[in-house]
């Protein structure tokens, strides 16, 4: 009987009260309540596990009918605390206007960024050129060197004249001179001999007397064919213009709009061999002709 009162009991707590009130059901509560009761029997010792079954039984059947207790939504107002910084964090630096959010601009050690002008003292300039210049095996041009220094044309322009006549002045080794439109170290004319004496046969061969002359028909007659240089000689030079163009001299620069045989110039690489800027630096040809009468003489059916 103390079981069914219980059951009773438990039923009219369960259902009367919260059927009256239509309130969701707060399972912690409820679980409380259970406990207790139950606890509270088995003090008693009259707890019946039939009996707490049933009213297992009769509460799962009921669930479905009634809303689980939810938590309080948190309130939508903001604590302006939690907005605030820290006091032991910094504050984030805003990016620049010109790198896009979120990457990080490119910096060298100094934290100059990759495209920022560095000023520079005009020994560092100097130092930076001469090293530049020193690496390179092709002229460089001053706009190459500024993007490599970091620095303007203007400031480039002006260090390669200082380290130029630096040169000159302490009658160096070295001297720089402007090829083309770039810049390169070369040894000084009056050390050739001392050049000559290291290098021996093996470490370099010469062109033949052939071969320069027809380079030079070449360089003073440019774009010219075969042909033409072939007469102006008097031989063929089939084998000497493979040797040419094997050695980067000369090159093909297309046909020739009359014959439709190949016309050939020289290279840049014919310039920085003899120290030039451009072809208009070749020495003038009649000074080095012979006079008329010597070449009647030589060839009287001329």
């Amino acid at each position: 009987m103390n079981g069914e009162n219980e059951l009773d009991e438990i039923r009219e707590e369960a259902h009367g009260e919260r059927d009256l009130a239509k309130a969701p059901i707060s399972w912690d509560a409820l679980a409380a309540e259970l406990s207790a009761t139950r606890e509270e029997s088995e003090r008693r010792g009259d707890a019946d596990p039939g009996t707490w079954d049933a009213v297992a039984a009769e509460l799962a059947a009921r669930v479905a009918d009634r809303p689980v207790e939810e938590s309080p939504a948190p309130s939508p107002v903001e604590d302006p605390a939690e907005n605030e910084p820290a006091d032991d964090v910094p504050p984030e630096d805003p990016a620049p206007p010109d790198v896009p959010a979120g990457e990080p601009a490119l910096e060298d050690a100094a934290g100059h960024g990759a495209d920022e002008p560095i000023a520079l003292s005009p020994e560092e300039l100097r130092g930076g050129l001469e090293a530049l210049l020193f690496v390179m095996d092709n002229p460089v041009d001053e706009q190459t060197l500024a993007a490599t220094l970091r620095s303007t044309a203007e400031e480039v322009r002006s260090g390669l004249a200082a380290l130029a006549e630096g040169y000159d002045e302490r009658r160096a080794g070295i001297t720089l001179r402007r090829v083309g439109e770039g810049w390169r170290l070369y040894t000084r004319d009056e050390h050739a001999p001392v050049v000559e004496r290291y290098l021996i046969d093996g470490q370099r061969s010469r062109l033949t007397q052939a071969a320069l002359e027809t380079l030079a028909v070449i360089a003073y007659r440019q774009p010219v064919t075969r042909a033409r240089i072939s007469a102006i000689r008097g031989v063929g030079v089939d084998g000497v213009m493979r040797t040419l163009l094997a050695r980067g001299l000369v090159y093909e620069v297309g046909p020739d709009p009359d014959s439709g045989g190949g016309l050939y110039a020289t290279t840049p690489l014919f310039l920085e061999r003899l120290g030039l800027r451009g072809l208009d630096e070749l020495p003038e040809l009649a000074p080095l002709l012979p006079e008329t009468a010597t070449v009647l003489d030589e060839h009287p059916d001329a």
